[in-house]
């Protein structure tokens, strides 16, 4: 291996790559692969914003690389999504560990890890304890033969796969079949404990990863490893968040808990046969208590603890700490047994801390806690959910402050500013960090005095946005309503999509208006109109992708999600500027502690939500140099409202126009260019 000295620097190596993957050397790429270089050498964190088309996974991979095997550690890369995990792994690593092993002395290593639950557990499939039905499949014999025959599907693929990883398993499986075949870590016995553990699926990828000189994951493993206060990725002192604008979501998921009086009784279940049954029947009391309790209290945000409410926690969480003393310390059983009491008290565990959790929540201003209902959960049973107000002092202990962190994402600045996102982070408003120097990695001496420093970067795009796109905003429109998509905007649609020839992407801020407009359209145009929900959405993407008069329609997932260069995507629609809901009971809670410090809870909560979604679902347009098109923003208050402006500036600089007539000339002018 050669010495650090003798590795070529960024920029000769960034060449190399870009040469061997036959693309063309950018400034903003180069830009960017040298303030990584800069943000690792220093420790300082670094926060790029790197339009499409920039080629960011080049930028921020080749710097890890050189750093990874000239300094023999590790660097994990988180994304957000499974398409850009496959993208690296399957794609852009292989490419770079053979264009860069002459350079680097030797092939880099990389390898791909994620959550436990994501891997088949060869023990459970074969003798561990079945996994309870579920509330539907108790009264459906139609769901519990599929889910056999979807488990026989997995019996059979265990034979033939390399991984065990689910992704890899095409078509899928439902979640309650995949329940069945794989277990949490809570829930796992040990790789000591374990009749097959050197066999095991999870065990063999950490081992893999903990050689690898890059590991590649997402943002719930980096939270789960930062939080939860167990190791789960390797040993690293640089971190990559990709896609850095789902980061803080991704968090608050992790650090969210739910408890139903069905979780009450399934753990009742599973620790019946193992311990004295009027212990276990105190706990099935308790499941049907608060399930009982839960029905009473309306959907939403609780400022206070009801008093059944109360009580019906205490008894649920003194129900699970009896059935945890009931099971006893870890004792020698056959592996059957073993498996079946940590199941057992991986769930007792989770609904003990739980309700505790609930109960402490109105002594501090840290949680927020909710019934779930029929704002959210139609048709399910109501459920009681706590998460976080917010993870910005979590990640600034947790991440920030224990190692090198860069974040990076097509839409970081808000209004013009990183500012916005940063302080979601934990970051410090507007940092002015001077480099320090001096010393060979350039790195300060640690201090406790010291402030968390970094930087932001906006290395731009190499698309023309003001010449390649036009934003469109119907100021002419009536503002949104409640009841549904009024007559006038199916109107517009209509005409916007006939002058496209088709060719358009319909983002829509619910899946009511999505499939609203769907319906009313398909009686009026000639082009086919497929809808989310029809099929999977790989495949709708696939099919809009392939035939240029055909228009998508669908919610958020789309927003973020779609990748559709060339003719087939010309206009990209947007229903609504897409605030929270008024009744999301984590949002009107982050709006409201805002407000009690005297900030502006709207703009900080609200359209700091709506600019990061616009922004996502206006990049949905350009998506190569040769591209051109349309965003029309249906919602008049884009131009109109006072906080238009802060969401405008979120948005890249397209060309704007406000008039119809001009947008639909442009469209039909561009569906003649691409017959």
């Amino acid at each position: 291996m050669p010495a650090t000295a003798s590795i070529p620097d960024t920029r000769t190596l960034l060449a190399v790559a870009v040469e061997a993957v036959g693309g063309a050397e950018r400034p903003g790429q180069v830009d960017m692969a040298e303030a990584v270089e800069r943000a690792i050498r220093t420790g300082e964190h670094l926060a790029v914003q790197a339009g499409t088309g920039t080629g960011k996974s080049l930028a921020y991979l080749v710097p890890s690389l050189r750093h990874a095997v000239a300094e023999e550690s590790t660097v994990v890369i988180s994304t957000a999504t499974i398409a850009l995990q496959r993208q690296l792994v399957d794609r852009d690593l292989p490419r770079l560990a053979k264009a860069l092993k002459k350079e680097l002395g030797r092939e880099p290593r990389f390898a791909i890890l994620k959550g436990r639950r994501n891997y088949l557990c060869m023990h459970r499939l074969h003798t561990g304890a079945p996994e309870e039905p579920g509330e539907a499949a108790l009264f459906d014999p139609f769901a519990v033969s599929r889910v056999g025959r979807e488990v026989k599907r997995l019996h059979e693929w265990s034979s033939d796969t390399e991984t065990g990883d689910r992704d890899e398993l095409v078509p899928g499986v439902t979640d309650q079949a995949w329940r069945q075949v794989s277990v949490t870590a809570r829930e796992c016995l040990g790789v000591a404990k374990c009749p097959i553990g050197t066999d095991c699926f999870a065990e063999r990828a950490r081992a893999e990863a903990g050689r690898a000189d890059v590991v590649v994951t997402n943002h719930a493993m980096l939270a789960v490893d930062a939080l939860e206060g167990y190791q789960v990725l390797p040993d690293h002192d640089v971190v990559v968040i990709d896609e850095a604008h789902d980061l803080v979501d991704r968090v608050t998921s992790v650090a969210t808990e739910e408890l139903s009086g069905a979780l009450v009784a399934t753990a009742a279940r599973r620790c019946g046969r193992l311990i004295d049954q009027s212990v276990a029947d105190r706990m099935a009391e308790a499941s049907d208590g608060l399930a009982m309790i839960l029905e009473d209290v309306p959907p939403g945000r609780l400022d206070s603890l009801p008093q059944a409410l109360a009580g019906a926690l205490r008894a649920t969480k003194d129900a699970a700490h009896a059935c945890i003393t009931s099971l006893g310390p870890e004792r020698k059983e056959d592996p059957e047994g073993a498996t079946a009491r940590k199941l057992a008290l991986s769930l007792l565990d989770e609904v003990h801390d739980c309700a505790a959790r609930v109960l402490g929540a109105f002594d501090d201003d840290h949680d927020v806690v909710w019934v779930s209902g029929d704002f959210a959960d139609r048709g399910k049973a109501p459920s009681l959910r706590v998460a976080p107000l917010g993870v910005g002092g979590l990640l600034r202990e947790r991440l920030f402050g224990k190692r090198t962190t860069v974040l990076t994402s097509a839409t970081l600045t808000l209004g013009g500013t990183f500012d916005t996102l940063a302080r979601q982070w934990g970051l410090p408003a507007s940092s002015q960090a001077v480099k320090a120097g001096g010393t060979a990695t350039d790195k300060e001496p640690p201090s406790d005095l010291g402030a968390v420093k970094w930087t932001g970067l906006d290395v731009g795009s190499p698309f023309e946005h003001g010449s390649s796109g036009i934003l469109y905003v119907a100021r002419h429109l009536p503002p949104p309503g409640r009841d549904g998509l009024p007559p006038a905007y199916v109107d517009e649609i209509e005409g916007l999509v006939n002058a496209a020839g088709g060719r358009t992407l319909g983002l829509f801020s619910s899946m009511r208006a999505a499939k609203a407009a769907a319906e009313a359209l398909r009686g009026k145009l000639s082009y086919p109109v497929l809808c989310q929900g029809d099929d999977s959405t790989g495949q709708l993407v696939k099919r809009f992708s392939e035939s240029p008069e055909t228009c998508l329609f669908g919610t958020l997932s789309l927003w973020q999600g779609v990748d559709v260069p060339g003719p087939a995507l010309q206009l990209v629609i947007m229903d609504r500027i897409p605030f929270p809901r008024p009744d999301d009971p984590l949002a009107s809670a982050r709006q409201k502690a805002v407000e009690s410090r005297g900030g502006n809870g709207f703009l900080t909560v609200a359209a700091t939500h709506a600019a990061l979604l616009l922004a996502q679902g206006a990049g949905r347009l350009l998506r190569s140099m040769s591209d051109k098109g349309v965003v029309a923003v249906l919602d008049p208050r884009l131009a109109t409202a006072r906080y238009g402006g802060f969401l405008r500036a979120s948005l890249p600089p397209f060309w704007t126009t406000y008039d119809p007539e001009v947008v639909r000339a442009a469209l039909k002018r561009l569906d003649a260019a691409n017959p």
